[in-house]
């Protein structure tokens, strides 16, 4: 490897509307322990995250809340700016999408684009999800026509729009990961992408006439550009595309992006054929990883289930919430968060092990030596076999490193780390202390010392802080972070050393006043809450509710689909004649509790397609936001079949 090879890494932007929560932990976490060893084994590192400050989703909230899209974004990027100081991350660079720099770049890539051809005007209607900012395929709609990614409802749209030329690169970069396998990761999103290229791509919308809140098409001011394409964009503004082409073609080569499984296909068709058709390079490689539940449901505000990572590094500690994230789960896969499990790995892993490991051994060079290492004598086959070890344990740390193996990683560690442990059984250093066996004591010391400092290395990417203090506890000048793995060779080092024994690594957490402790916390009443602003729809003229033709009805028949859980397909009697309506209202209602009775149905719909039925209609109903209540709008009298609701 070239002493200062290039590494470019980053994280998605996140969107200033949301909440930081576990997921954007997880995401940041893991590139800031991927960046930190990388700038350990001697590369040149540019990590990068932000916020995506853009969109609908920004205007409505703001206005909502009476602020400018600028005012709530500046006020909600805090959030994650201190977040990333309190889980101790090393980014190189923040950006904003409101930023100058990233306003240039991305007007003067889309008039590139437009120049050459690959841009051009067009009409767009589509069934389109305002939350997610994107249009859904009716292939890809959830039932009730609901956006498959957020459940909720599409809303029917047409509008002028830009569209980019994306089925023209589909070959391109379908060539492109047939001969780089480890473009897209793990290997099952690279199935999934690849399966999705050989469908073809058809060509985006990529404006938007309906909010103001955007970045300008160069051009023509009526339309502003559409948030993923702009937000994508951010990868090649900040690495200098437009400004500083020395940084961009020292790190443009080595773009590497960590995203969650949600958005891979923005990151893994759109956002290389949008390079493609500038002549740049598409990232060496995205890595997609999976979801995390909570003691196993799905994260939810209204559940009140989603875990605040301020309060679990303040309340377990920044390295341990690192640890859990990066050890508990395979990188890559669906994970379980649970508070039990990571008390667990606390007191097991760190406490027990690795904090255990460092205290005995640097109690025994207090009470046997003073405190000052004793000089190194020759080593036994014991002491060589855990010097094999700890080259065999590099070598595995940095292959599974190069597959974004976290995980991996840690067990290669712990391995070691406990073969420390289960050397000190071995060699029962007070008995050789009680035999006067000087020399074979400072062996044995000798050797643990050396363990505890490859392992204080190895754990400064994933666990900066206690790397450090460990380091300062064995008496080591500078910092773990600044050493290079080839400099740290086994033994190489100078008599003398003296310790600095500290405080506990990680004291252990008493499960019985844990329980009790979370127990009252949750029987304490829960603070009162602001009540949410309701977002509500842009208006409407009265002309624009008339053309909704709803009329009273009466459900006469109700049957199962058997493709679907959810679906009931109603057989509804409106007077004058029958329909066939099929809805989402299964885990909500019995057939009993449904025939019979009296509802309201919007009778203009147009007709829908679900699980193989064709719907002619939908019924009204409402809910508390929650997924487990719903009710039926009903007449509160016996109004005659078929009438006029207004």
């Amino acid at each position: 490897m070239n002493e200062r090879s290039s590494y470019y890494l980053t994280t998605p932007i996140y969107y200033v509307n949301d909440i930081p929560h576990i997921g954007h932990a997880y995401t940041t976490i893991a590139a800031d322990a991927m960046c930190r060893y990388k700038r350990m084994r001697g590369y040149d590192v540019f990590f990068l995250t932000g916020t995506d400050e853009h969109g609908q989703k920004i205007q409505q909230s703001a206005a909502a809340k009476g602020l400018t899209p600028r005012e709530l974004a500046d006020r909600t990027v805090v959030n994650f700016q201190e977040l990333w100081k309190a889980l101790d991350i090393s980014n190189d660079d923040f950006i904003r999408t409101t930023e100058e720099r990233h306003h240039r770049t991305v007007q003067a890539i889309f008039k590139k684009l437009m120049d050459q051809g690959d841009i051009y005007k067009g009409k767009y209607e589509g069934w389109y999800c305002v939350p997610c900012e994107t249009y859904v395929p009716e292939s890809a709609m959830g039932e009730d026509r609901t956006c498959p990614d957020c459940k909720r409802p599409l809303q029917m749209m047409e509008e002028e729009s830009y569209f980019f030329k994306a089925s023209k690169y589909t070959g391109m970069l379908l060539d492109y990961y047939r001969k780089n396998l480890k473009g897209v990761m793990p290997k099952s999103r690279y199935n999934e992408i690849v399966s999705f290229l050989e469908g073809g791509v058809r060509d985006q919308s990529i404006s938007r006439t309906t909010l103001k809140w955007g970045i300008p098409v160069p051009g023509d001011d009526a339309h502003v550009v559409y948030v993923w394409f702009d937000a994508l964009i951010n990868y090649v503004t900040a690495c200098g595309y437009l400004d500083d082409r020395v940084k961009f073609e020292k790190f443009w080569p080595e773009a590497r992006h960590l995203v969650g499984k949600d958005i891979i296909r923005f990151h893994c068709v759109i956002w290389p054929i949008m390079l493609l058709a500038l002549g740049v390079a598409p990232p060496v490689s995205v890595f997609a990883h999976g979801w995390w539940t909570v003691e196993g449901e799905k994260m939810s505000k209204s559940r009140g289930n989603v875990v605040d990572p301020f309060d679990m590094a303040a309340r377990y500690g920044t390295d341990p919430f690192r640890y859990f994230l990066l050890r508990e789960v395979p990188f890559g896969l669906d994970g379980d968060f649970s508070e039990a499990a990571l008390v667990g790995r606390i007191n097991s892993d760190l406490a027990n092990d690795l904090g255990n490991l460092l205290n005995r051994t640097l109690q025994m060079v207090d009470n046997f030596f003073g405190g000052t290492l004793p000089p190194v004598e020759k080593a036994g086959p014991l002491e060589e076999e855990i010097a094999r070890l700890a080259d065999e344990t590099l070598a595995e740390v940095d292959a599974r490193m190069e597959d974004f193996a976290f995980d991996e990683a840690l067990k290669a560690i712990w391995a070691f780390v406990s073969r420390g442990n289960k050397y000190i059984d071995e060699t029962m250093p007070w008995t050789l202390a009680r035999e006067e066996k000087g020399a074979e004591l400072g062996v044995v010391l000798n050797t643990l010392y050396d363990v505890l400092r490859l392992s204080a290395m190895l754990l400064a990417p994933f666990m900066p802080g206690t790397a450090a203090r460990m380091w300062d506890q064995l008496g080591l000048s500078g910092a773990p972070a600044d050493m290079r793995y080839e400099d740290v060779k086994w033994g190489g080092r100078e008599p003398g050393v003296k310790v600095r024994k500290g405080k506990v690594l990680f004291p252990r957490i008493d499960l019985a006043e844990w329980r009790k402790a979370r127990e009252a916390e949750s029987k304490a009443p829960a603070p009162a809450k602001e009540q949410p602003a309701i977002e509500h729809e842009p208006t409407v003229g009265i002309d624009a509710f008339r053309a909704i033709e709803l009329r009273v009805a009466q459900i006469v028949e109700v049957g199962e689909i058997k493709k679907s859980k959810k679906l009931y397909r109603l057989t509804v009697d409106l007077g004058y004649e029958r329909r066939t309506i099929v809805s989402g209202i299964k885990e909500f209602f019995t057939p009993e509790e449904l025939l019979n009775k009296r509802i309201i149905v919007v009778v203009n719909l147009q007709p829908a397609t679900l699980c193989g039925v064709e719907s002619n209609g939908m019924l009204l109903a409402a809910g508390d936001g929650t997924h487990t209540a719903l009710s039926l709008l009903t007449p509160d009298r016996d109004i005659p079949l078929g009438s006029r609701v207004s």
